[in-house]
């Protein structure tokens, strides 16, 4: 029962730890590696051992420093991380942070771990997040990485292999020390060669050899720099000692095994070790060729790396030469820019100038032409009023259509006055007797030329008075009687005041016609007087 309970307890314990809020760096564009930051905890990120999370680039495996960064929480539960002298520093929101210092992190904040390579984005950028264990439990890292691994397992190999290629004099008597799973009771070596098993140490030997060939080759096909090839070099050069040591023991070995085979043909275990060692050799001198290749290589690649560097220096050279000339003709070519810029500043100035001048000028002749225009309209306003009472036909109100006029003077359309003479033979104005009528063309060519000044419009209203009235012809009624002379006097005299007047008022209107362009007239319907009080009223 006890145990039952504690399972449950525990078991409850686990689901309050999944459903607790956790803080957490997740990886942009991944859902896997994410970083968690374990509370009241110092959190330290980068390549090293002794780091809470190891990440190692794979691309470039020294943008991650051994110590890169650390994460801490303060009291109030705010994070904070501090760049621990990183190479490629620390970045928060697109800002690079100061070294060793503690900068304060705040949720949702993108946090950048080194620098991105020539086109490429970041490796390792994060977001800070609080969310659920359960829910960012299976994107969490759970161990170091497989380049971590790789590195370390590197750094031990090297650590051993060198330790192996100490020229002491314990490793020695460890290298010739006999196996005890050595059947073979072979004779007694010398003290300063002891006694071992040829095959198995020779095997064992030839292991890291191997090894170290094979990781060795890579630097070759690119070396990153003299320093580093210089070091390769010097390791080769060990190894190849080490390599000529073996191969000399070895083929000691050989000569005993069959010195003592000569004496002993019939021990098939000797002519085995024989064969064997003979094996091992050619293995050993295949090696040596192997590292003799490679350290030819290697000197080769030295050479042209100083010529390269040679050639590097001299483009360099010749680079800052080109710079500087460039440099020079851009500091020339800017003076003559600044040169133009004032040239231009100036003639912008004069232009302004004579802009505000000619703005000047124009608002000048817009208030002329304004008072010009208002003046016109006066006079064209009081010429319409003129022309409308003066040469308007009292009986229709319309502009005087085939002009007739009295003997008393005054003038009517024909039209109006043979209707009017149908009911009474007087004068509509003067009510004087009507003795004789007479065509006015010098009325009728004035109101013409006035008409042709006229709008669309106005112009075929009166085409179609024109046309209803030739509709009905009128006879124009001449009466003679004994004051026929006085009265074709009077009507000569009034016809000739009345020209001289048409001519007068014809040059008073061209010229308004020429000031303005076009004058507008407005009449009323046509309308007929019909009865004598209503011609009274219109005399007065």
């Amino acid at each position: 029962m006890d145990q039952i309970e504690s399972s449950n307890f525990s078991t409850a314990e686990e689901d309050e730890s999944a459903k607790k809020l956790v803080w957490c760096l997740t990886r942009v564009g991944k859902d896997l590696d994410w970083l968690r930051l374990f509370e009241n905890t110092e959190v330290t990120i980068g390549r090293g051992l002794n780091v809470t999370h190891q990440l190692v680039s794979p691309s470039c495996p020294l943008m991650i420093s051994r110590m890169h960064c650390m994460f801490k929480q303060r009291d109030g539960g705010q994070w904070t991380v501090t760049d621990k002298k990183s190479l490629n520093g620390v970045w928060v929101n697109g800002e690079r942070i100061p070294v060793d210092k503690a900068h304060l992190l705040r949720l949702g904040d993108s946090i950048k771990l080194g620098v991105p390579i020539v086109g490429t984005k970041v490796e390792y950028e994060y977001i800070l997040v609080r969310q659920r264990l359960e829910d960012i439990k299976p994107y969490l890292v759970t161990g170091p990485s497989e380049g971590a691994c790789a590195t370390s397992r590197i750094k031990k190999t090297k650590r051993k292999f060198n330790t192996e290629l100490e020229p002491s004099t314990s490793s020695k008597s460890k290298l010739y020390r006999h196996s005890a799973t050595d059947k073979s009771q072979g004779q007694p070596y010398p003290t300063d060669e002891p006694r071992d098993r040829p095959g198995t140490r020779v095997r064992e030997e030839a292991g890291p050899s191997m090894r170290q060939h094979r990781r060795l080759d890579s630097p070759l096909e690119r070396p990153s720099s003299p320093s580093r090839s210089l070091s390769s070099l010097q390791m080769y050069s060990q190894n190849m000692l080490v390599l000529r040591e073996r191969m000399n023991f070895t083929q000691q070995q050989v000569e005993a095994l069959e010195a003592e085979g000569g004496r002993q043909r019939d021990d098939p275990h000797r002519e085995e070790q024989v064969r064997e060692l003979q094996s091992q050799l050619e293995m050993l001198r295949g090696q040596l060729h192997r590292m003799e290749m490679l350290e030819r290589s290697i000197s080769e690649t030295e050479n042209r790396l100083e010529v390269q560097k040679t050639q590097h220096e001299e483009e360099g050279l010749k680079k800052l030469l080109e710079e500087k000339g460039l440099k020079k003709q851009l500091e020339e070519a800017l003076q003559e820019q600044r040169k133009v810029i004032e040239e231009l500043a100036l003639s912008r100035q004069g232009f302004e100038d004579v802009l505000k001048a000619k703005d000047k000028e124009l608002e000048v002749t817009k208030e002329e032409k304004e008072r010009a225009r208002t003046q016109k309209e006066e006079v064209v306003t009081q010429m319409t009023e003129v022309l409308e009472n003066e040469l308007q036909c009292i009986i229709c109100s319309e502009l005087f259509i085939r002009a007739v006029t009295l003997n008393c003077a005054h003038s009517f359309c024909l039209h109006c006055i043979s209707e009017w003479r149908k009911r009474k033979d007087e004068c509509p104005i003067c009510r004087q007797a009507i003795l004789s009528q007479t065509r006015s063309l010098v009325l009728d060519n004035c109101i013409d030329r006035m008409v042709e000044q006229l709008s669309p419009d106005m112009k075929q209203r009166r085409l179609v008075l024109i046309t209803e009235r030739k509709a009905q012809p009128e006879e124009v009624m001449v009466i003679h009687d004994d004051d026929s002379s006085s009265s074709s006097s009077s009507s000569s005299s009034s016809s000739s005041s009345s020209s001289s007047n048409s001519d007068l008022f014809m040059d008073s209107f061209s010229s308004v016609i020429s000031l303005e362009g076009s004058v507008i007239w407005s009449s009323s319907s046509a309308s007929y007087i019909s009865d004598d009080s209503d011609v009274d009223n219109v005399a007065l």
